[in-house]
């Protein structure tokens, strides 16, 4: 299974490919891909919109994904910021459906919990964690990226959890 992470945002949108070498004598994570969509604050927001979706669905082509994670949307106090967000989360499931991939969503407490083991971890300990689990040389570029790494690994994990509550 290859995963494509989507870590939505307004100004940098990040993005990770990670699959499962079920072959090998320990299933392990790979790293396939991971990088930021960086959007110009000078754009108005069609543009914005138009630039991820572009460059999600290649990314998509290029990498073949068999299945799309994203971040579900958390409460937030800033009402203006959450619609923005809500509309990079339309568009990275637009661009997943144009690609003909499922799209699982899962909450920040969730991708945490999966990756470092702790709910409220911070930023910091899912960079540490996801360099870990993915044996990296170094922490991904931008802590965007390394979200979205987090968001395939969290996907992974839940589909082997669930994988093998089935097989009993």
């Amino acid at each position: 299974m290859r995963v494509f992470g989507i870590d939505c945002g307004t100004e940098f949108t990040g993005y990770g490919v990670v699959e499962l070498d079920a072959g090998a004598r320990m299933p392990r994570l790979v790293h396939c891909a991971a990088g930021t969509i960086r959007l110009s604050k000078k754009e108005k927001t069609p543009l914005r919109l138009a630039q991820v979706y572009s460059e999600l669905v290649a990314l998509m082509t290029l990498h073949e994904p068999t299945v799309v994670a994203i971040e579900e949307v958390f409460f937030s106090s800033n009402v203006k910021s959450a619609l923005k967000l809500g509309q990079v989360r339309g568009v990275a499931m637009l661009a997943a459906a144009t690609c003909g991939l499922e799209v699982a969503e899962y909450a920040p407490l969730s991708i945490k919990s999966a990756v470092v083991g702790y709910g409220l971890a911070a930023k910091e300990q899912v960079q540490f964690m996801v360099t870990r689990l993915l044996e990296l040389d170094r922490a991904p570029d931008s802590p965007d990226a390394a979200d979205a790494l987090a968001i395939a690994i969290c996907h992974l994990h839940t589909a082997q959890t669930l994988q093998m509550q089935g097989a009993r």
